[in-house]
């Protein structure tokens, strides 16, 4: 694992940060055009090719980060911050942790009994998990954060909803009821597999694509923090949750849960496939104006490709312009 180029440039080791890019991007031309907007961020003149040059620094790293992220932000910070925090927090507070860990005593209250049978039924949880976080890999890119992660939740909202009707319905009858029990586990799976495959894997490569060069490894890790956090608080009352409602009730709550993230991601979230950190400075700055500028950036980001002769073969995709953006406009 190589240094972060832009982490290199900000030390001033240009030769190091190239190299890097160039191991990391598709063409020598690319990891050029890279370089250049993260030497632009950095305030390092795009003519200066020495190996090492001397960058000016604060006094501290982190002087000033801590108080323009919390204390006076710009609008587009807030709005950053505000993503970063939401998203992390509503991918926890869905409740993934309480079904993948206490999946067990979710499938013994549905009905199944026997402990082979429910280490199977668990097993199966594992293993949705890992093959749908391996199907969004290839999708992520194509389809665009965006679509994946409203389908992911809706899914998640969907499949929620039928897991705590089902367990109700169980709690609530004297005898076995297979269809119920067979419902109950088609929707844990099901729950798991809309989570894996958007906003599993979207939360982290979202938060870690919006945040402004100077402002990433704090911003980053309040993410972190408050997705922990979340995860803690969810883990630790789950039993008592589902004891003072009954469980279908605590899996009702995690569904309004998701409920309210759909809408705060479909209000708040813009869309950032192809858009380097750089870019995402004009993106954010209203939690409901986003759309306008996505709007003339869509429009930008067509005639760049009308003018690179790659605009008129209605597939989308344009082609790394001149600014380093690599845009998919029909994704925003």
């Amino acid at each position: 694992m190589p240094e972060s180029p832009r982490w290199l440039v900000m030390q001033g080791r240009l030769g190091e940060a190239k190299r890097v890019l160039q191991r990391t991007s598709d063409s020598s031309e690319e990891a050029d055009l890279r370089l250049a907007d993260i030497k632009s961020a950095a305030g390092i003149p795009d003519t200066c090719n020495d190996e090492v040059v001397t960058v000016t620094r604060q006094k501290s790293h982190g002087e000033g980060v801590w108080r323009e992220l919390l204390l006076h932000p710009t609008p587009a910070v807030r709005h950053v911050l505000i993503a970063a925090v939401g998203i992390h927090f509503f991918q926890q507070a869905s409740g993934i942790d309480a079904v993948v860990l206490y999946s067990p005593h979710i499938f013994e209250k549905a009905g199944v009994k026997s402990s082979d049978h429910k280490l199977l039924a668990t097993i199966a949880v594992g293993f949705c998990k890992t093959v749908f976080i391996l199907v969004s890999t290839f999708f992520l890119d194509r389809v665009g954060r965006r679509p994946l992660l409203l389908t992911s939740v809706a899914g998640m909202i969907i499949s929620l909803t039928a897991l705590a009707s089902g367990l109700t319905i169980i709690d609530h009858s004297s005898e076995k009821m297979t269809w119920a029990i067979g419902l109950c586990i088609a929707m844990t799976l099901t729950f798991v597999a809309s989570f894996s495959i958007g906003l599993g894997p979207i939360a982290w490569v979202y938060s870690s694509e919006i945040f402004p060069l100077r402002l990433r490894a704090q911003g980053a890790s309040i993410g972190v923090g408050v997705n922990r956090a979340t995860s803690g608080l969810i883990t630790m009352t789950f039993l008592s949750l589902s004891k003072g409602i009954t469980i279908g009730g605590a899996f009702f709550l995690y569904a309004a849960v998701a409920a309210i993230a759909w809408a705060f991601f479909f209000t708040a979230l813009p869309e950032t496939q192809g858009r380097t950190l750089e870019d995402m400075q004009g993106l954010f700055g209203s939690l409901t104006g986003w759309r306008a500028v996505a709007r003339k950036l869509k429009m930008e980001a067509i005639e760049d490709g009308k003018h690179h002769g790659d605009g008129g073969d209605g597939g989308g995709h344009v082609q790394l312009a001149t600014n380093g953006r690599a845009d998919y406009p029909n994704q925003i």
